[in-house]
C-alpha cells in the first residue's frame, strides 16, 4: 500500500513537472537527471584532481543548496565538479555519471544533473507523506543537513525538476540508497 502512494506520489510530481514545460524554451538535446539517496550519492570518497577539474559545460549542475565559495546558487545551472551535493561532501556516483555520458553522447547533447542527498537518510526522508513524522526521529547530527533542503528533500528535489524542464528534458532518476533501512521488510515496497 505505501509503495503504491509513494510511486502514485512520484508519478503525480513528474506529470506536475512535465505539465509546466514550455516547449518553446525546452532544449531537447538537453538531458536531465534526478539524483537522489544516502552517503555514496551525497558522496563519501575525497575528489581527486580529474574529478574537481570541469569536464566542460556540456556536463551542467542545478545545486540544490547555495555553495559561496564555488560560486553556485541554488536552482542555477553552472559547470559540474566534485562535489556535487553540498560543500563539505564528496565524489558521487552521479559525478562520473554525467561524465560518462558527456563522453559517450554526441556533441550537440548537454547533461544535467540535480542532486538532492543526505548521508544516513532512511527513504521515509524522501516520502512526502512520512517526511514531517520522520524528522521528529532523525539522529541529532541530521538536522543541520535537512535544513539545507527546507527540511523536505523530495519537495527540494520535484521544485528543482519543474524548474530544470524549461530548459531541457528529464531522462531519468538515479538513486543511490544505503544503510539506513537494512532489515527493513517493507523497503521494497516503500521504493
Amino acid at each position: 500500500m505505501r509503495r503504491n502512494i509513494f510511486l502514485s506520489l512520484l508519478a503525480l510530481g513528474l506529470m506536475a513537472v512535465s505539465s509546466t514545460r514550455l516547449s518553446a524554451a525546452v532544449d531537447e538535446n538537453f538531458y536531465i537527471f534526478l539524483c537522489f539517496g544516502q552517503s555514496n550519492m551525497e558522496g563519501a570518497a575525497q575528489p581527486e584532481e580529474q574529478d574537481i577539474a570541469s569536464p566542460g559545460s556540456r556536463f551542467l549542475l542545478m545545486p540544490a543548496v547555495d555553495d559561496v565559495n564555488r560560486g553556485r546558487k541554488k536552482g542555477e545551472w553552472c559547470e559540474a565538479s566534485a562535489p556535487l551535493c553540498r560543500p563539505n561532501t564528496g565524489l558521487s556516483p552521479a559525478d562520473w555519471f554525467g561524465r560518462t555520458l558527456v563522453a559517450s553522447l554526441p556533441e550537440n547533447i548537454k547533461v544535467g544533473v540535480i542532486h538532492v542527498a543526505v548521508g544516513g537518510i532512511k527513504i521515509e526522508g524522501f516520502m512526502p507523506d512520512s517526511i514531517v513524522s520522520y524528522l521528529k526521529q532523525v539522529p541529532a547530527w541530521m538536522p543541520g543537513i535537512l535544513a539545507n533542503y527546507d527540511n523536505n528533500p523530495y519537495k527540494t528535489l520535484v521544485t528543482l525538476a519543474k524548474k530544470a524542464q524549461k530548459d531541457g528534458i528529464i531522462k531519468g532518476i538515479l538513486m543511490h540508497q544505503g544503510e539506513s533501512n537494512t532489515g527493513d521488510p517493507e523497503w521494497g515496497k516503500k521504493v
